[in-house]
């Protein structure tokens, strides 16, 4: 591309976006906002208050809860304890998934179904 054509491209974007800029001018909701945005501005000066207190002011919610559940992952909840008893042995195994060794090999042996049945209780 030759320094003209990319001169005249350039040009021709410029002019496209103060048209643009024209029409956002005109617009009554950029003028409320603006107008909006000023007077914020006047009273945050006013009280000596920055963007950050008057965001906080708010939106109580602490932040630091905020990022400690998006650190979780995807948001999700613990699982909660399940406590399975083995009526023939009595052994005792607790887990929070179904992929426990113990279990796993007692589902193996006496089939799901009947391993559920075990299921002695669920904690929080």
């Amino acid at each position: 591309m030759s320094i003209i054509s990319s001169y005249l491209q350039k040009e021709q974007q410029l002019k496209q976006l103060q048209e643009e800029l024209e029409q956002l001018q005109n617009d009554e909701r950029l003028k409320a906002e603006l107008k909006f945005k000023e007077k914020l501005e006047a009273l945050m000066r006013e009280y000596g208050k920055s963007a950050a207190d008057v965001i906080s002011l708010l939106d109580p919610k602490p932040t630091a809860d905020k990022s400690s559940s998006s650190t979780k992952s995807a948001g999700r909840a613990k699982r909660k304890i399940k406590i399975y008893k083995n009526p023939n042995t009595g052994e005792v195994v607790e887990t929070r998934g179904g992929n426990q060794k113990t279990l796993k090999a007692w589902k193996d042996e006496y089939g799901a179904e009947t391993v559920e049945s075990w299921l002695v209780r669920v904690e929080g």
